[in-house]
């Protein structure tokens, strides 16, 4: 493996995804959040460019998780890149806490959008990049949506505007477990030809093992120009704890104490 420290931010994600589920002590979305460590892991470990001692610095790449529910795979990441203490994390879920089930838009915390409704967020940062664009900034912009995010409507007319805009500084990443709170993605609505879809819009499709951290590195590297850029990063949904590995039922749920040590156990196996 060439990037050993990248790994080790997402075993170190993975554990805090599991500690913060379990100590809120309420049904969290665990299976999802633990699908996208490894893209997290990649993008805040190796990828973009910031300063956690200055998170409101103007040129700083801008990351807009438009999964919002998957929220517990990404403050861990805030977590590891230095924007939220230890202390601040571990108020997840409690009465006044800034980190709560969805992001809620806070610059000092690395937080850059406020995302709930499925389809938003990729509107949000199909803006962001083409603000950049005409302003001539040099930033760039990433964001992740959910396989079953994608039968919002709403985006593919982003889709649809990045092309046209050519946004060649917008990188999508979408966590392609095949499962969303319904059930199956293929019985809720059939999307089997992704990468297609998005080519056929004009994208530059890189499909990848998402849990493969080289490779998932070797996709944010390479060049798009005059296309955005789609990482169709095909996950299995509760990764890394072997009970919930393609098991639905965690999309969204309640650890005990006994499966909590479990998976603990496991990850640390």
């Amino acid at each position: 493996m060439k990037y050993p420290k990248v790994a080790e931010i997402a075993r170190f994600m993975r554990r805090k995804i599991l500690e913060i589920s379990y100590h809120s002590g309420t049904s969290t979305h665990i299976g999802g959040a633990l699908s996208m460590t490894d893209a997290m892991a990649v993008l805040y470990g190796h990828v973009m460019n910031f300063d956690a001692d200055n998170p409101r610095w103007a040129e700083r790449d801008r990351f807009i998780l438009s999964k919002g529910h998957g929220v517990l795979g990404y403050y861990p990441a805030l977590l590891a890149a230095g924007f939220i203490t230890e202390k601040k994390f571990t108020t997840f879920q409690q009465n006044g806490s800034d980190l709560i089930a969805h992001p809620v838009m806070n610059l000092d915390l690395g937080i850059e959008s406020s995302n709930g409704s499925l389809g938003h967020g990729i509107s949000m940062a199909v803006g962001i990049a083409y603000s950049a664009k005409i302003t001539g900034k040099e930033f760039k912009t990433y964001t992740l949506v959910g396989d079953g995010e994608t039968n919002e409507g709403s985006v593919w007319e982003a889709v649809m505007l990045a092309s046209h805009l050519q946004l060649d500084n917008l990188t999508v990443v979408v966590d392609y477990n095949g499962m969303q709170n319904d059930g199956l993605g293929k019985d809720v609505l059939e999307i089997n030809n992704m990468s297609e879809r998005f080519k056929a819009f004009g994208w530059n499709v890189i499909d990848v093992d998402g849990h493969d951290i080289d490779a998932l590195v070797a996709a944010f590297e390479r060049k798009s120009e005059h296309k955005p850029k789609v990482i169709v990063a095909h996950t299995t949904k509760g990764k890394g704890v072997s009970f919930m590995e393609n098991d639905n039922s965690w999309h969204h749920n309640r650890l005990t104490k006994n499966n909590f040590e479990a998976a603990i156990a496991g990850l640390e196996a």
